[in-house]
């Protein structure tokens, strides 16, 4: 009589559960000292560069055959840029999510990279303590946390056994794989790439992680500009 074993199996989605690309927007316009982009809601809302124009093609043509049934974007304009490839392969109209657009940098708000670059106390406390809520007048980390829930449950209870792309932000996939890890810092996840895809299974209170940065659809010589 044969022994009965029990193999390794691969992953498979969860009877009923979400599955969630999240999908960094394109590399957005630079700042220039003197002249902050246009906001809505008083957050920055430049439009992509030219190299984000292209990582939004490489995007949908990655993920044009892929059965998604929703495409959702954030109120700021390089979401629905870079989602627009992707809902022209697929038919679709992309969704608006308010609550997934990227924290609120305070006064930071539009010269937050050249705060970046040049340094200084409140930098180095900010990545120390991994808190976005440490720049002066910046969205309160439990806040950020409460409204990036709360969207990602919308989305998820609307897609039972569904795939679905949300073209968001930086912060806010930090933000997302961090509640996910139940506590996790939400730097532990940032520097996602511009135009790259995570992963996110959810059913009910279980959120699962299973991808985090990919860009095998991007060359290299946008990884590195």
């Amino acid at each position: 009589m044969s022994e009965t074993t029990y193999r390794q199996r691969r992953f498979r989605r969860p009877l009923g559960a979400a599955e969630i690309l999240l999908v960094r927007h394109g590399e957005s316009a630079p700042e220039v000292p003197g002249r902050p982009a246009q906001q809505v809601d008083g957050h920055g809302d430049p439009p992509l560069a030219p190299g984000g124009r292209r990582q939004a093609e490489l995007v949908g043509a990655r993920l044009a055959t892929e059965p998604i049934a929703a495409i959702y974007v954030t109120t700021l304009q390089r979401t629905h840029e870079t989602a627009a490839p992707l809902a022209r392969h697929l038919g679709l109209t992309p969704i608006v999510e308010p609550d997934l657009r990227e924290v609120h940098l305070g006064e930071w708000e539009g010269s937050f990279r050249q705060r970046i670059a040049e340094g200084g106390p409140v930098v180095a406390q900010m990545v120390r303590e991994g808190r976005w809520d440490v720049i002066p007048g910046a969205e309160p980390a439990d806040a950020f946390a409460a409204r990036t829930t709360a969207a990602i449950d919308r989305i998820a209870r609307a897609h039972p056994d569904q795939l679905v792309a949300v073209v968001c932000h930086g912060g806010v996939i930090g933000q997302v794989l961090a509640t996910a890890s139940r506590g996790g810092s939400a730097f532990a996840f940032g520097g996602a790439d511009n135009g790259s895809i995570s992963r996110l299974f959810v059913i009910g209170d279980r959120w699962i992680v299973r991808g985090f940065n990919d860009v095998g659809h991007l060359p290299e010589d946008d990884l590195e500009a």
